[in-house]
């Protein structure tokens, strides 16, 4: 079994070990191998695009007249606030599903398990690496989604969405000022 390491370290090896094509660097897109290779990542990132935005289109007015604002970390990890301020969703970003390629197993975190922010909550393994999932906020896990187990590939269809990992009450809201939205972190994908 291979070693665990964070998301964010497992995306820059595999971005290091292979050149991506000029017009696909600039896109932020992540993939190993030959020029295929990169089409296909192209396309399955064009895809999770699609469904990203018909979820949201999907919530569309049912959501609150707030907006709740997805925030990012730099170790590819996202959370988002119900309107609540109370419970925060969580899962790895499309950037790192991609990175990580075909995802076969998922450890998910167990209920009740009291975390502070940066502690490891379970791990994600692919075809070509294991990686940690870290948590960006300290509470306590309240849900998870028993789905990805067995289902685990899910988490390359739509990692933003449906393929959530778990859901922490948040013990400090604060602690979401010093993540990333979402126009900083696709600068931060695309360096």
């Amino acid at each position: 079994m291979a070693a665990r390491v964070s998301i964010a370290r497992a995306a820059r090896s595999l971005a290091s070990s292979a050149a991506p094509p000029r017009q696909l660097r600039s896109s932020g897109l992540l993939c190993c191998g030959n020029g295929a290779a990169w089409q296909r990542s192209a396309m399955r990132a064009a895809a999770l695009e699609k469904t990203s935005l018909r979820q949201e289109l999907r919530r569309g007015f049912a959501a609150s007249a707030t907006a709740r604002e997805k925030k990012y970390t730099e170790d590819h990890e996202w959370i988002e606030l119900e309107a609540s301020g109370k419970i925060g969703t969580l899962g790895i970003t499309t950037y790192a599903s991609s990175a990580l390629g075909d995802v076969v197993f998922i450890e998910l975190p167990e209920l009740g398990l009291e975390v502070n922010a940066g502690d490891a909550i379970g791990a994600v393994e692919s075809v070509k690496s294991a990686s940690d999932i870290l948590t960006p906020v300290g509470g306590t896990i309240v849900e998870a989604n028993g789905a990805l187990e067995d289902k685990p590939a899910n988490v390359n269809r739509d990692p933003e969405g449906e393929a959530w990992i778990a859901r922490i009450e948040v013990r400090d809201a604060k602690e979401l000022d010093g993540l990333m939205g979402k126009e900083e972190y696709e600068k931060f994908t695309s360096e």
